[in-house]
């Protein structure tokens, strides 16, 4: 799957040399009646201007068709960055609206230099580190999040409170002030998200093609212009200014930027999770290269390009990669078309995109919010009784913690998860299965036999710097504990890919009490790296130590040979 997607580029685009794949074209109309909406949507979620969200619309439909892997994948804002944007400004500029504009454009643009700079150092499969219980546990919570938080567009209320259940009680605090334009709004509300969820269920067959999402805004447009809406209280999206901006970096504050630092990590982390969820699955499915370190290059020019000017931040989301799927893509062109017939609305009917009313973009998120509400993706886990308080963390410290802090806690939760179980420090001793030349622990083949005068140890985890000490600790305890007399004492490193520099000290150490009692050391199953780096620093300190990246079996012959020099080895297992 690493694979450079060059080749894989020019097969697709041989394929339909010479034609206008109107098949790309088809599904670009389609998919614009989706992420046009969507995107407006989001700009809300982030608490932006409607232009936000249609800035970073282009900047990542263009770059990503432009320079991206996957000819499914399109590029546009996303439900998880908006929250983590509007709790971010929030946090940070509070009221101060002009303050919160620049703090979004400088969160879009450290997210991108932080795209390159993965992208250079190569660092596309960053986030398999990031575990899927983690990862689908945040990600369900947050959508918990962003369905709940809706009634505050819907009641035109403002509360400001991470945690969730906090957050529900203030909005039945406030009922008192409810009024009959509350009472509208929440009626438009839901007769459009019950006709959201209508054009969604009877899209099969010949109908599975519908735009619903630009239906649902066409009639609210309608419904807006004929029953004028805005006179009953109800609000809709108002003037969007498409003029422009000139590129800028926003002037901000040294602890400012820090800060967007630290954000624009979490930010990566959740938005390249995402994305290349969905490039990796439909390459797959279509047994497609992709290439994970262009696509982070193409992710990190499009949210550099719609920070520049004053975008949202984007990503690969998985319900629009999977619409542009079903509406029968074949090419990346189908995200540039996209582009171009979003253009055109943007151009043509834009005063009637500004009569869409807030309740209708609401009823839209709540909709596609509620599809990704299923509990299948978890009944796994709980079946096999694994990682379950993971999941159950996830979710309750995006739910009572807030989207930043709660994404931080699964993240370090994560992390923690990974030191733990990389930090183990077992050992065990092998011995010989039968006549065999396998090397098995003795604890769990009580059968095995152990091999006169050689002691054989291996580390059950990869040694690093939170284990190694421990681990040879346990070796010296076994060697001076062993009941029988020993002169070899075999260390298989099998588990153990590469070295830090504890591990090289802890080694040089062990190294050194072994030579200090006379024993001879074997070091078996060396990695290419691990023999390298050993060779290096302490291949000269220690030339009698042996290091070999050949079988247990190879070191018993060598150490039979290293104690009877004179004798037939092979007559030794006779």
């Amino acid at each position: 799957m690493n694979l450079p997607a060059k080749k894989n580029d020019q097969n697709i685009y041989a394929k339909f040399a010479g034609k206008l794949n109107w098949q790309d074209a088809i599904a670009g109309l389609s998919i614009a009646g989706l992420l046009l909406p969507q995107a407006l949507a989001y700009s809300g979620i982030g608490n932006l201007p409607a232009q936000a969200g249609i800035i970073g619309l282009f900047a990542g439909l263009l770059c990503y068709g432009l320079l991206g892997s996957s000819r499914f994948a399109l590029v546009s804002p996303t439900s998880s960055s908006a929250v983590v944007l509007a709790a971010t400004t929030m946090t940070m500029a509070e009221d101060n609206a002009s303050l919160r504009l620049m703090l979004a454009s400088g969160l879009v643009i450290m997210t991108g230099i932080l795209f390159l700079l993965a992208a250079v150092t190569r660092m596309g499969n960053v986030t398999d580190f990031i575990a899927k219980p983690v990862l689908r546990g945040f990600t369900f919570g947050l959508a918990i999040v962003i369905i709940i938080k809706q009634s505050t567009a819907v009641l035109n209320i403002s509360i400001q409170k991470e945690n969730l259940f906090i957050f529900v009680l203030d909005v039945f605090r406030q009922f008192r002030s409810w009024n009959y334009n509350c009472l509208l709004t929440t009626a438009v509300a839901l007769i459009f998200l019950a006709l959201m969820e209508w054009l969604r269920r009877i899209k099969k067959g010949q109908f599975r093609n519908i735009p619903s999402g630009t239906l649902v805004i066409i009639f609210g447009i309608l419904a807006s212009k004929l029953l004028d809406l805005p006179a009953y209280g109800v609000p809709n999206v108002g003037s969007i200014d498409m003029n422009l901006n000139n590129p800028v970096i926003p002037e901000l504050t040294y602890p400012e930027w820090t800060q967007l630092l630290e954000i624009g990590v979490a930010l990566v982390f959740i938005l390249y999770a995402e994305s290349y969820g969905s490039i990796r699955s439909f390459a797959m499915k279509h047994h497609d290269t992709i290439s994970p370190n262009r696509d982070l290059f193409a992710l990190g020019i499009s949210n550099l390009v719609s920070g520049i000017f004053q975008g949202m931040p984007v990503g690969a989301g998985y319900s629009a990669t999977a619409a542009n799927e079903a509406y029968g893509a074949r090419t990346r062109l189908a995200g540039i078309f996209a582009l171009i017939i979003t253009l055109i609305i943007i151009l043509t009917v834009l005063p009637y995109i500004e009569w869409i009313p807030i309740p209708v973009l609401a009823a839209i998120v709540i909709s596609t919010m509620a599809t990704t509400l299923t509990l299948s993706s978890f009944r796994l886990y709980f079946s096999w009784k694994i990682d379950r308080l993971l999941i159950v963390a996830s979710v309750l410290a995006v739910l009572l913690l807030g989207v930043l802090q709660g994404l931080m806690i699964a993240i370090a939760i994560n992390l923690l998860m990974m030191l733990r179980q990389n930090s183990k420090s077992t050992i065990s001793v092998l011995g010989r299965l039968g006549q065999s030349h396998d090397f098995v622990s003795l604890s769990v083949f009580p059968e095995a036999q152990p091999v006169s005068g050689i002691l054989i140890l291996r580390p059950d985890q990869s040694m690093f710097f939170a284990n190694a000490d421990r681990i040879l600790l346990q070796a010296r305890e076994t060697v001076s504990s062993s009941p029988l007399p020993i002169h070899t004492v075999i260390l298989s490193l099998e588990q153990t890919t590469d070295l830090d520099a504890t591990s090289v000290e802890a080694l040089r150490d062990f190294f050194a009490d072994m030579q200090k009692e006379g024993k001879k050391l074997i070091l078996a199953r060396l990695k290419n790296p691990v023999h390298e780096i050993l060779q290096f620093t302490l291949g000269n300190q220690f030339p009698e130590v042996s290091l070999s990246r050949l079988s247990v079996e190879r070191a018993v012959r060598l150490a039979h040979i290293k104690e009877n020099p004179n004798k037939n080895v092979y007559s030794l297992y006779k």
